[in-house]
């Protein structure tokens, strides 16, 4: 296995594009450097964002040179933080857990705060990187409150994103797989209950992963092994001690020197501090204030050490006497402070921090004072971002902090506060979802964890609970749209969780079911549907309880690729009664029913004895009824809705032009839709259709641009072989491969993220890029693709139209049109509807040039039904008059059929006709497909 950098490698072009990136060049201009699109450039930019696990363009510019040598050079990369000071001795213990890390899978570096396991592990990592194929990566867990949610925190180290139909966890679990790399997972005592099941899932999953864990506590599993992390050395064998050397070094840094003759002063000190690593850098920060006899004073009074705390196990007890005389040594209002600031669980400004803390006996001007005074101390950090200075506490003493803020009985006052302060720029967010910018991203970004803690604290906290239900319908939307479907859903369930009134319960459970459809999740989806119409029904809205139960029904059909389990049969039929009986004459409860109805019909129908276009036909009538009364209400979504299965009705019983149409329509009509979850699934549905039905009527135009506009949603960014696949279909019959080349990529990079899965409706795209080697004539790659595409999976169903298409179109290329015949010859009324979709016309016109160009006795046959079939689609059409063309012996007609081809947008078919035309324009049309990258067609 080759080493990388990252899950998934750094390609020979994506390395093109890094450098260019590095030289700090736009878009626009590394696209005309490399003679790419300025799409393709970005395609490129975002496999390298997310393979190097840099959060922005800046970051990565910054370390292009960095990734291009490691590259280069074929080197893991150890993504770990910069250490801010030097490591100071511990040889011993490097070598104990090097050796403990390369024996055991899953090792704890055990210890009290403030010891130094954190600085050890990362020690560790770095040396080791280079032992582990991919790397070596740190997440930190101090921000995470919830245990659910450290498959989260995870991924956003690793750059992974929520996979189609899977959650975050799923994603770290498919992204690590095949692997070989070294995971170390900071500050996990608080996250034990979470951190165990997730290990062993990981492990089980990823054979090649080394898991280093740093925590207070054992996790208690079998397959832990635990090195307990010492204090500093106090005993020097010829020279100073590990703990005096690390006093001395901190000290040089703050521009003091210590005389020889008195470093049995700073043993001493060293030794009263039990060696830990955290107490001896904060004395050696006293040392210029204090000195020598100050700091030594100070530690000869143990009830100083143990002031304002109470006593603790052993284990703890020299972290808590460190941080206890610490306190000694500030002023009551800047110990209020540190108390106060102690909530928040992420960096802060000032600002954030006189909002929660600035209330009496502490004055609000006095804040950005006392917060520079702590971090003075070392008892805050500083660090600078976009919003400017931000300061955190240390998580021992943060935790120290909370402590003391609890047993002065001032905690629920100010976690109060600091939940009305997430309240807050919660709302504020929200109000700037519609601008969608960069400010707003990196303000969540930063804003997250906090909002997190606080609706944690909010929930366990009765007389929060309104406050708690609005913070997380906020979070809920927040998260949505930072497309961390996964957390908004859960957000939404609990929101509905929180409340108490029935019509707001059922409301959060509707939407935490539309995120459920973004998702994929039918089985979430309609359960929740179900639920929310239950809670309808007991608030006495039955005309909600009946769209609920309807759209449950519907969910059946809509999403029926998408359910872990299929409901029982007839299942749905019984909600659709059940809805039916309790809709009365709402409007919307009516729509939704008469949609439901169209999806019952649509698979149970024909058990009822009707004849097959008797049955189709009654399908669209149903339709157009659904879509009349949604267009009774005012809600879009509903019109969209309807207007999805009046187009499936159409396309079922072939008329792909008025299905064409009514796409459209659909499309136009979500145009303006709010971003919310529901109206999301409606507008990913609507335009992948449209799409597809496009090119079952010749529109390639129409069909790329659709195409594209799917590709580019942001809640696909993450998704990018569903969302590239409408494209590299229509890219492949208009006659772009560079195009397709390029969006094959994406493809199989999310295709493969998410864990290969069997996926039938994506076989389509992946057939369409083998046929696009085949005509380029590179019969290893076409092997390839068409293994994925038996890989995702045709279901049951061993002919499809758009098989048979694709392969005809091959064939004739190659000059094998007998063949193309045979694979044309199943008559469409035999094939299931659903293998035959949008497909009709191209089947017809594909099948009477294939019988023209073989000398079948029938092509005169084929070619009048195809004449009548696709009358309208001008590629399809297009195609029959180069048939009718070559069967009359007639240039000039193809040279017509060429430009109609050129005008349908259709450039491989239009090169191709010139070169059967012979005379100069048969070096026309060679030189044309030359210039588009395929291989020259063979002659007939």
């Amino acid at each position: 296995m080759s080493k990388q950098k990252v899950p998934g490698g750094i390609s020979d072009r994506e390395a093109e594009v890094l450098a260019l990136v590095g030289q700090h060049l736009s878009n626009a201009e590394i696209g005309a450097r490399l003679y790419i699109s300025v799409r393709t450039v970005e395609t490129h930019v975002s496999a390298l964002l997310r393979k190097s696990g840099v959060p922005d363009r800046r970051a990565l510019a910054g370390r292009a040179a960095e990734l291009t040598r490691a590259e280069q050079a074929n080197e893991p990369i150890a993504v770990l933080p910069a250490p801010l000071t030097s490591f100071i001795g511990r040889d011993e213990e490097l070598a104990a857990l090097r050796t403990a890390v390369t024996a055991h899978r899953q090792v704890t570096a055990l210890g009290p705060g403030g010891v130094g396991k954190t600085r050890l592990a990362l020690a560790v990592a770095a040396d080791m990187a280079a032992e582990f194929a991919d790397g070596a990566w740190f997440v930190d867990l101090v921000p995470v409150a919830d245990p659910a949610l450290i498959g989260s925190a995870v991924a956003r180290a690793l750059g992974l994103g929520e996979q189609h139909g899977q959650g975050l966890d799923h994603s770290v679990l498919t992204g690590l797989a095949d692997r070989h790399a070294l995971l170390v997972l900071d500050n996990c005592e608080h996250l034990r209950d979470g951190l165990a099941p997730f290990l062993e899932r990981l492990l089980a999953h990823c054979p090649r992963v080394t898991v280093l864990v740093t925590s207070r506590a054992r996790l208690l599993v079998p397959f832990e092994h635990v090195y307990e992390v010492p204090p500093m050395v106090l005993d020097g064998d010829t020279g100073p001690s590990d703990a005096v050397a690390l006093f001395l070094d901190r000290a040089r840094a703050l521009g003091r020197s210590i005389e020889a003759d008195r470093l049995d002063r700073v043993d001493e000190i060293c030794r009263r501090l039990d060696g830990l690593a955290l107490a001896i850098e904060l004395a050696a920060a006293r040392l210029p204030t204090l000195g020598l006899d100050g700091l030594t004073a100070s530690l000869a009074d143990p009830l100083r050490l143990l002031v304002g705390g109470r006593r603790a196990d052993e284990r703890h007890r020299s972290v808590r006497a460190m941080l206890d005389w610490s306190q000694t040594l500030l002023t009551d209002p800047d110990r209020l402070l540190l108390r106060r600031v102690a909530v928040f669980a992420a960096p802060f400004t000032a600002a954030d921090a006189t909002a929660v803390a600035g209330y009496q006996p502490l004055e609000q001007n006095a804040i950005a004072d006392g917060l520079a005074r702590l971090a003075e101390q070392s008892l805050l950090t500083i660090g600078t971002a976009a919003g400017g200075t931000r300061y955190r506490a240390l998580e021992t003493i943060r935790q120290y902090a909370v402590e003391q803020l609890t047993a002065t009985g001032e905690s629920d006052t100010a976690y109060a506060r600091h939940l009305g302060w997430c309240g807050a720029t919660a709302t504020a967010l929200v109000a700037e979802l519609p601008s969608g910018t960069a400010g707003w991203r990196s303000g969540f970004d930063t804003a997250i964890d906090d909002l997190r803690a606080a609706l944690a604290w909010a929930a366990e906290h009765s007389a929060y609970r309104s406050e708690a239900h609005g913070l997380a319908l906020s979070v809920a939307r927040l998260t949505f749209a930072r497309n961390l479907t996964g957390e908004a859903q859960l957000r939404y369930e609990q929101a509905a969780a929180l409340a108490d009134d029935p019509a707001t319960v059922a409301a959060a459970l509707r939407h935490a079911a539309a995120v459920a459809g973004c998702r994929t999740r039918g089985t979430d989806m309609y359960h929740l549907y179900r639920n929310a119409a239950g809670t309808a029904r007991r608030g006495g809205d039955t005309a909600a309880a009946a769209r609920d139960l309807a759209t449950a029904a519907i969910t059946v059909f809509r999403m029926s690729d998408t359910f872990a389990q299929t409901p029982a049969p007839g299942e749905a039929a019984d909600l659709l009664a059940e809805a039916r009986a309790l809709a009365g004459d709402d409007p919307g409860a009516a729509a939704a029913v008469a949609l439901a109805e169209c999806g019952v019909f649509a698979h149970t129908g024909d058990s009822a004895g009707r004849e097959p276009q008797a049955g189709r036909a009654t399908a669209v009538v149903l339709a157009q009824r659904a879509v009349e009364l949604a267009y009774r209400t005012e809600d879009r979504l509903a019109r969209s809705a309807a207007l999805d299965a009046l187009a499936a009705a159409q396309c079922w019983i072939g008329d792909n032009f008025a299905a064409a149409d009514t796409a459209r329509r659909r499309v136009q009509l979500l145009t303006a839709s709010p971003d919310t979850p529901a109206a999301v699934v409606e507008q990913v549905g609507a335009l992948a259709e449209a799409a597809e039905i496009c090119l079952g009527v010749g529109d390639l135009p129409s069909a790329r641009r659709y195409a594209a506009q799917l590709r580019d949603l942001p809640i696909l960014a993450e998704r990018g072989d569903f969302a590239t696949s409408r494209l590299l279909v229509a890219d492949a019959l208009a006659g772009h491969p560079g195009d397709v080349l390029a969006g094959s990529s994406r493809f199989t990079d999310a295709w493969e993220l998410a864990g290969r899965p069997h996926a039938p409706h994506l076989t389509p795209a992946a057939a369409a890029v083998a046929l696009i080697h085949g005509l380029r004539d590179d019969e290893t790659a076409r092997t390839r693709w068409l293994a994925i595409a038996g890989e995702l999976g045709t279901g049951s169903r061993d002919k499809t139209a758009y098989g048979a298409v694709f392969a005809a179109i091959l064939l004739l290329h190659r000059g094998r049109a007998a063949d193309a015949v045979a694979e044309l010859a199943t008559d469409l009324g035999d094939m299931d509807v659903r293998d035959i979709w949008v497909w009709r016309h191209w089947y017809y016109a594909l099948r009477a040039e294939a019988a023209v160009l073989s000398g079948d006795p029938t092509a005169a046959e084929y070619l009048a039904t195809a004449t009548t079939v696709v009358t309208g689609d001008p590629t399809a059409e297009a195609i029959v008059a180069r048939a009718a063309a070559l069967h009359a012996g007639d240039t000039e007609r193809l040279v017509a059929a060429a430009d109609a081809f050129a005008t349908a947008g259709c450039l491989y078919q239009r090169a191709r006709t010139l070169t059967l035309a012979g005379g100069d324009r048969a070096g026309e049309g060679v030189q044309a497909l030359r210039e588009l990258g395929f291989a020259t067609a063979a002659a007939y």
